[in-house]
């Protein structure tokens, strides 16, 4: 079922100036654990040493006994979680990676995808480079080892240069941290500190619970060096035209973090009641898909003066590892993580949100669910465009074959899951919704349209 939903991409998170970087690391990828539930890391610093603790699974999972943060001391760390976007899902990909080289220790976690990384990875294998990991990320660190530039700074300046792509990255050398952000913007990324350290984490609900206040976004085109001797910052590129991910608003992103610029739950609303002027229908109740589409149901609700109800349950307990009956039932993977209350739903005209259709595969069993709970009828109403195109900027999003609006029109997707009506927002809709006082967003998922160049052979290193 999980393939059924938008993968999101990666969190990152880097701490400088407390003695419990590491746990303070830990915290914050809890935070960020939606954006990536495979694998987890981190890698601290004592200004001698590093040290490195990475597994695969939910970070409370991997990070489980007082004995792993002994073993990750120091002031400073990076941390990262992982869906995997480019390279394979296993062990030896599992972020931040570390690797030593004549400037000594070099760490980084990367949240986005390069879509140049196959033809820079050929280039440098022909110049004798011998890489350990099949992800895009491990270029980075070959392109600085090899510049031949003073400082470190200027080193990671010089690899950024060559990249292409979406990008907002953590790293850790022997004494201080650096983060940095592509020149688009694509994945958000946050400054924030408190009285004793500073934070760079993918989204503010991370600085929420570390009790840090959020300074601002990390720019487009930036890098950040921090250190015991403060705060510096690096211009990697002239400004380029913003190219923030739009998914981030309508899915990605908790509803209680501030992403470019912007409160999340404020946009969703928006989104929300844009749909509802766009495509009203004559129902009794609207209720959501939890959780993702809580927020944009809220905002459809308010705009129709429609009661908005707790129509669907989500347990929150099915882990990845959930063991299904021997008996395998069709529906079984919805029915344990969603049950309808029948209570509200019966003999009732249903308005579904949902945030977004990839394959369509969940949401057909859900309104089946609904339509077996007594509802009478049932309206689904969808608070983004129609995917029509994959994502090559950090977002594990299926083949273009295995998106349901591409290979069906709107009429024949609702005779697919079988509800009585469906609308989906328009793109005019969504980009009205967001703000964009900061620049301008990427909407290839549903245009077609790839802002930033894509290299020819983009998938020879994906999913290896």
């Amino acid at each position: 079922m999980e393939k059924d939903k938008p993968r999101s991409n990666c969190g990152v998170v880097a701490v400088f100036g407390n003695p419990d970087a590491s746990r303070l690391a830990y915290l914050a990828l809890y935070a960020l654990q939606h954006r990536g539930q495979e694998s987890a890391g981190i890698v601290s610093g004592d200004g001698t040493k590093v040290y490195r603790y990475t597994g695969e699974g939910l970070v409370a999972d991997i990070f489980s006994q007082q004995r792993i943060f002994d073993d990750l001391p120091g002031h400073f760390a990076i941390g990262h979680n992982r869906y995997s976007t480019t390279g394979s899902s296993s062990l030896r990909n599992v972020q931040p990676l570390l690797v030593t080289h004549n400037n000594g220790f070099f760490a980084i976690g990367h949240n986005g995808n390069l879509t140049n990384s196959g033809d820079l990875r050929e280039r440098l294998e022909d110049e004798g480079s011998l890489f350990q990991t099949t992800t895009d990320t491990e270029v980075v660190c070959h392109l600085i080892a090899r510049s031949r530039k003073k400082s470190m700074p200027e080193k990671i300046v010089e690899a950024l240069q060559q990249l292409q792509g979406a990008y907002s990255l953590v790293m850790l050398t022997q004494d201080r941290i650096y983060a940095a952000r592509d020149p688009h913007g694509v994945r958000p990324l946050c400054l924030g500190k408190n009285e004793n350290a500073y934070f760079v984490v993918s989204e503010t609900c991370a600085l929420d619970l570390l009790r840090a206040e959020s300074l601002c976004d990390v720019a487009p085109g930036e890098l950040l060096e921090i250190s015991s001797e403060g705060l510096r910052r690096w211009r990697i590129s002239e400004p380029k035209p913003r190219y923030a991910c739009i998914f981030e608003f309508i899915y990605f992103a908790r509803p209680d973090s501030r992403i470019f610029e912007e409160n999340v739950d404020k946009v969703r609303r928006k989104i929300g009641k844009t749909l509802a002027l766009e495509s009203p229908v004559d129902a009794d109740i609207v209720i959501s898909v939890p959780d993702s589409s809580n927020t944009a149901a809220l905002g459809y609700a308010r705009r129709t003066d429609m009661k908005f109800e707790l129509g669907l349950i989500r347990n929150h307990y099915v882990g990845r590892t959930f063991i299904r009956p021997k008996q395998e039932m069709r529906d079984f993977a919805v029915r344990v993580k969603f049950n309808p209350v029948k209570g509200v739903l019966k003999d009732r005209r249903i308005v579904v949100v949902e945030d977004s259709i990839v394959r369509g595969t969940t949401l057909k069993q859900l309104v089946s669910l609904i339509r077996l709970a007594g509802a009478k009828e049932i309206h689904v109403r969808v608070s983004s465009p129609p995917i029509l195109s994959p994502c090559f900027y950090g977002m594990d999003f299926p083949s273009s074959s295995e998106l349901i609006a591409h290979r069906l029109s709107v009429p024949e997707i609702r005779e697919f899951l079988e509800c009585d009506s469906l609308a989906y927002l328009s793109e005019k809709g969504l980009l009205e919704s967001v703000p964009h006082e900061m620049g301008g967003y990427c909407t290839a998922c549903f245009s077609g349209n790839y802002p930033i160049p894509i290299e020819r052979n983009i998938g020879k290193y994906q999913h290896e």
